[in-house]
């Protein structure tokens, strides 16, 4: 395949800002089969994108231009594109003026700005960035560590992995004690039976499946995955509110609060813009700077 053997590994050596997996190809042009000739209709958005494509790929046909002149034209306006957001990232970042003298962040006000941020759109995978700053925040202080994460879009099937975030004991064995897999609506007993079936075709037994989720769940459904620890001869499946989650660990390590934050940054901005986009990291680093910004008047300190 061409995106295997040649368009994927170029796309990581050169850090371009496309899909850096196997589907990178957008769905409407992997699923067409038919020649893509002039006036082909193509479904994707923005519409006239794919238009524009369609002329391309006819001038190339027509002999109008170049198959060279256009890939290197394409490469060129990628790495233009690239530096001009990378130049507007770190102009963000330079807005920053640490201050050793002021107070840090309260752990209520770092809740409330992952809040903010996960309201923005396109932000599905910013739950499971959070769960994992937990870990690298913490990892001195636990006998436990996050294994490499797999992309946003990649099936579990694909990856073998059993979540989103894995956890491994830190002896070296890399073998999976607790599995997190983050959910942006409630789960339902669909979604426990599921993991169930995942962590039964397992090659060995875990301790924890946690679903982290931003909805409200059903009592029921509570009820059932706290149920299947004797059928399972002792996983436990447990389902926790993100944002509580969040709440809890930061009261629990109140002093690696500023350690989560930044590497929940720091995890944000080096995610593919297919995970996390250009304008996500944006509005995170703008609402960091103003909570960080706020600070009382001399007259109002007593």
């Amino acid at each position: 395949m061409y995106d295997e053997t040649y368009i994927g590994p170029f796309i990581h050596e050169k850090k371009l800002p496309c899909n850096p997996s196997t589907a990178f190809l957008t769905p409407c042009l992997r699923n067409i089969n038919i020649p893509l000739l002039s006036g082909t209709a193509l479904l994707g958005k923005p519409m006239e994108l794919y238009e524009a494509v369609i002329q391309l790929l006819d001038h190339v046909q027509n002999g109008t231009i170049a198959a060279d002149d256009l890939l290197s034209e394409a490469i060129r306006c990628l790495i233009v594109y690239k530096n001009e957001r990378e130049e507007e990232l770190n102009a963000a970042l330079n807005l920053f003026k640490p201050d050793g003298d002021a107070l840090p962040l309260s752990a209520g006000a770092i809740v409330q700005l992952i809040e903010q941020h996960l309201k923005c759109q396109w932000s599905s995978r910013l739950p499971v960035l959070i769960i994992a700053a937990c870990y690298n925040a913490a990892v001195d202080n636990l006998e436990q560590q996050i294994l490499p994460m797999t992309a946003h879009n990649a099936a579990d099937k694909q990856t073998l992995s059993l979540g989103d975030v894995s956890i491994t004991l830190r002896d070296d064995s890399g073998k999976v004690v607790t599995s997190y897999e983050m959910k942006q609506k409630s789960v339902t007993q669909e979604d426990v039976d599921t993991a169930l079936n995942k962590t039964l075709r397992w090659p060995y037994r875990i301790d924890n499946y946690v679903f982290i989720t931003t909805d409200k769940t059903e009592d029921k459904v509570h009820e059932y995955a706290a149920g299947l620890y004797q059928r399972t001869g002792g996983i436990e499946f447990s389902i926790i509110d993100c944002l509580g989650f969040l709440r809890h660990f930061l009261h629990l390590f109140h002093r690696l609060r500023t350690t989560f934050l930044d590497e929940y940054q720091k995890l944000v901005l080096s995610e593919t813009d297919s995970g996390v986009g250009h304008s996500l990291k944006l509005a995170f680093l703008a609402l960091r700077r103003a909570a960080e910004d706020v600070q009382p008047d001399e007259e109002d300190v007593v």
